[in-house]
């Protein structure tokens, strides 16, 4: 499956990313954040593509400008998202992208896609304390807190934060569709009449 936006387009990993991936998953300010150790090779990058990557769901986040993959993005199903009709939604992308839009963009087309064609009924999504980045993400996105957790295991990192956990239900997401329409169109209107 390949979804676009605007600026992007989401497509599978492949193993010719590597050194992209290894690009963005070596800076200590991308991975450690979202729980996991910075990449120490492209070869290591490679695997990662191969055993974790490339599997449903998850997205390479590529530049239509270059062609190129910037970061990664993905729905699955875990503790956290267990039930059939729901999933966790995940994401990083590299610093020379931070602060561009482009993870909000890509997450917008993928609830879209969760919520229109896989037709789950809840998305989670979580950070870390101190991951402030990230929280902003999931405000933008809508995402509303639930819960709170001490003490939760980062085992790639051998050590326990505490996370935070958001939701986005299906009534939700097509609430705000609905009303970033209706504002769209009402500004539209506008816009005509001051012509």
């Amino acid at each position: 499956m390949i979804l676009q936006t605007q600026r992007l387009i989401l497509r599978p990993w492949k193993d010719g990313d590597a050194e992209e991936c290894y690009r963005y998953a070596k800076d200590p300010r991308v991975g450690p954040a979202a729980g996991w150790p910075p990449h120490k090779s492209v070869e290591e990058s490679r695997r990662i593509i191969r055993d974790m990557l490339s599997v449903p769901e998850t997205y390479a986040i590529v530049l239509k400008e270059t062609g190129l993959p910037v970061g990664s993005i993905g729905l699955k199903r875990n503790d956290l998202a267990s039930k059939d009709d729901e999933a966790e939604l995940g994401y990083w992308i590299g610093v020379p992208y931070w602060g561009r839009g482009l993870v909000p963009e890509a997450a917008r087309e993928l609830l879209r896609h969760a919520f229109e064609d896989l037709k789950l009924e809840r998305v989670w999504c979580g950070y870390y304390e101190g991951n402030e980045r990230s929280k902003r993400v999931q405000e933008k996105l809508g995402f509303i807190y639930q819960w709170t957790s001490q003490n939760v295991p980062v085992e790639q990192l051998s050590e326990f934060r505490t996370g935070f956990v958001n939701l986005m239900t299906r009534q939700a997401w097509a609430a705000a569709r609905t009303a970033a329409k209706e504002k769209s169109y009402s500004e539209d209107q506008n816009g005509k009449d001051r012509i």
